[in-house]
């Protein structure tokens, strides 16, 4: 019966984690609860998932709020009235609207004013003025018709221990000094968790309250379907035209990229068809195609990257210029129907050409269905004692040496105390929503289903929750990426053009594989401007590999990454590369499956080849290892069902357990690989 919860998505205002809320009603007895965090429902649907789970009740709802002052509070009556709700909150912000006092006609949505609005205007039926305890004494001489419109309104920001944080908080989102804080500009001490227990204690003399509280409640409902894909769901307004015209698409596109003779291939592309196909995926890939002809049509160079480069299908299309078939990259990574979280593409458009690409994208696909994916920016390690500092009113320089020297003697005063007090505490809070680097949103529904819509600088419409969000309720984005690196390709295309009347292809990149004058220059490491493989690391690696040919140059991207680097694994490579004979099997399976990198498990694919081929696992079970060792992946139960698979497996092949070739560890890491 808790109406207006504040977590700490109510940015640089609420204390509280998600978890959090839940934990204080379940110690204060409460079993239903409405989140109504501040101008925004970043947390709504995470807060309604994690409570179903908990057995909870939990509803969304949000506060209006024009800047310090508090407009209304409101409260979905169910899916349609979170819309509504997200709506408003939308059409304010595109609009660059401040928040009024009174709230628009909902239809699906109760409203709640403050104590101080109860003579303002003739309340309409789906309007109530809410009492907070500190109020109740206020409210015992009200008439009865009053009353009537009256509930129990008992906020929750913080713990009573966090309130010097939450002040702190808000001298840092009103950039001033803490001791210039006024009184508006903070929340009032009593909004904590109460027990049930006490709160109806409170208002016991108040009946009324407690009845209406409970009355609109009872008229509120969540029933959020979290297990469908909320994506467009067809690309031609019908699944069966849109299953016909990828396959359209891709066989045109097989006989430009295999000829069409190649019975491997052929077979592959039919594998995933019916793999895309049966996970309701020929949308996503047909959306993906338009965007990249699109950007064909206007002559713009696009790199398709990723794990959707592990799809045949996707290079058919154009979509990427990768061979898997060549490469041996299995398409189970990429898609696969035990994968629980979807894959996306990631296509990177010239840096001066990717607003244009938005601007068709914006174009093609609805209003309202359309937008950038959101993200969190949240206070970390430096940025916290930073910031602090000001509002403590501390000179650079001792702001500085909080940051460098913590430890330094100066630092040991009243002030820096109570600063390092709630440096753990503060430690990952939401500071600010942004915008993901790249994430697109193309919904079947209208975006405003899920949450509200800043209005960023960028100009786009963009979504209150990040990407984990998006992952949890079921959307696949599109990656949208820029780079310079891509523009300085057709600058030189350009170039090449102008000088010599040479148009160059770059659609197939095979050609460059075998070019003489690029084998030249990698063995020299001359590869500044060249986009990453420039560094010093990496151009000292390209010398020491002696790299000269294309495949030594994809091992090389992979084993300078800091994890496969510090494990001994870049080193190894390094040895074996020169001398292959060095290199001792530890099964046939290894070398049949990892003789082209020496034994060594260089990239993710090779995981799931010896999941495989030697742990008995079908690709899907693989793929879904290889993302636990990666930690993208939360399931524990489910990795010990792929541990006692895998072992049970090589059991039964007759393996000797003293040579497995890898420990499963209860983490969900692959702590050793035996190369």
């Amino acid at each position: 019966m808790l109406l207006n919860l504040h977590s700490y998505f109510s940015l640089r205002f609420g204390t509280l984690s998600l978890q959090d809320l839940i934990s204080g009603m379940r110690a204060g007895g409460y079993d239903t609860a409405v989140l109504t965090d501040i101008n925004n429902s970043s947390g709504a649907l995470d807060f309604i998932k994690m409570g179903r789970e908990a057995g909870l009740n939990l509803l969304a709802g949000m506060e209006f709020r024009d800047g310090d002052q508090l407009c209304f509070v409101t409260i979905a009556k169910n899916e349609q009235g979170f819309r509504e709700i997200n709506e408003y909150r939308t059409k304010l912000n595109m609009e660059n609207r401040t928040t009024p006092a009174r709230a628009p006609e909902f239809e699906q949505v109760f409203v709640i004013y403050p104590f101080s609005r109860i003579n303002t205007f003739q309340l309409r039926n789906f309007e109530y003025i809410g009492i907070r305890p500190s109020e109740r004494t206020r409210v015992q001489l009200l008439e009865r018709k009053l009353l009537d419109r009256c509930v129990i309104l008992a906020p929750v920001s913080f713990r009573r221990a966090d309130y010097t944080l939450h002040r702190q908080l808000r001298a840092i989102d009103n950039n001033l000094l803490i001791s210039q804080l006024e009184r508006e500009q903070v929340a009032a001490e009593d909004e904590v968790f109460v027990a049930k227990v006490k709160l109806l204690q409170l208002f016991s003399e108040l009946p009324q309250l407690l009845a209406n509280t409970n009355r609109i409640l009872g008229q509120c409902s969540f029933s959020f379907d979290f297990t469908s894909v909320k994506n467009k769901t067809t690309f031609t307004d019908n699944r069966y035209n849109d299953k016909q015209l990828l396959h359209k698409y891709c066989m045109e596109g097989f006989a430009k990229r295999y000829g069409k003779n190649d019975g491997i291939a052929a077979d592959r592309i039919q594998r995933e068809l019916e793999i895309i196909e049966n996970l309701r995926f020929s949308s996503y890939f047909l959306i993906t195609d338009d965007i990249c002809r699109h950007a064909r049509s206007r002559s713009f160079y696009y790199v398709g990257r990723g794990s959707g480069a592990n799809s045949a299908v996707a290079y058919c299309l154009g979509i990427t210029d990768v061979d898997p078939i060549a490469l041996d990259l299995p398409f189970e990574r990429f898609l696969n129907p035990k994968r629980k979280s979807p894959p996306d593409f990631d296509v990177d458009f010239s840096w001066n050409e990717r607003d244009e690409m938005y601007t068709y994208i914006f174009n093609r696909y609805q209003t309202g269905h359309t937008a950038l994916m959101g993200a969190m920016s949240t206070f970390r390690s430096r940025s916290i004692l930073r910031e602090l500092g000001k509002v403590y009113g501390l000179p650079k320089a001792e702001i500085d040496r909080l940051v460098h020297e913590p430890e330094h003697m100066l630092n040991k005063n009243e002030v820096t105390n109570t600063i390092l007090s709630v440096y753990n505490r503060m430690a990952d809070f939401p500071n600010q929503r942004t915008i993901h680097a790249s994430g697109v949103l193309i919904s079947e529904e209208p975006l405003t289903c899920y949450s509200a819509m800043d209005n960023p600088p960028k100009g786009l419409p963009t979504m209150q929750f990040d990407m984990y969000v998006a992952e949890d309720i079921g959307f696949e984005k599109f990656d949208i990426l820029s780079q310079r690196g891509i523009g300085h390709i057709k600058d030189c295309r350009t170039i090449v053009r102008e000088n010599l009347g040479v148009v160059i292809d770059t659609d197939n990149p095979k050609r460059f594989f075998e070019d003489d004058n690029i084998a030249a220059q990698l063995r020299s490491a001359n590869t500044i401007g060249c986009f990453y493989i420039e560094s010093p690391a990496m151009r000292q690696l390209l010398t020491k590999l002696h790299c000269d040919d294309y495949l030594t140059l994809v091992a090389a991207s992979s084993i300078i990454r800091p994890g496969v680097a510090s494990s001994g694994m870049m080193g190894e490579y390094i040895r074996r590369h020169h001398d292959p004979s060095t290199v001792a099997y530890p099964h046939p399976v290894f070398k049949e499956q990892l003789e082209e990198t020496y034994g060594v498990m260089v990239y993710q694919e090779d995981v799931m080849k010896i999941a495989n081929a030697y742990g008995g696992l079908d690709m899907a079970d693989a793929d879904v290892l290889r993302r636990m060792m990666s930690g993208k992946y939360r399931s524990k139960d489910h990795l010990i069902e792929i541990e006692d698979k895998f072992f049970s497996n090589c059991k039964t092949k007759g393996y000797d357990e003293k040579n497995q070739p890898g420990d499963l560890a209860a983490d969900g890491k692959l702590c050793r690989i035996l190369v």
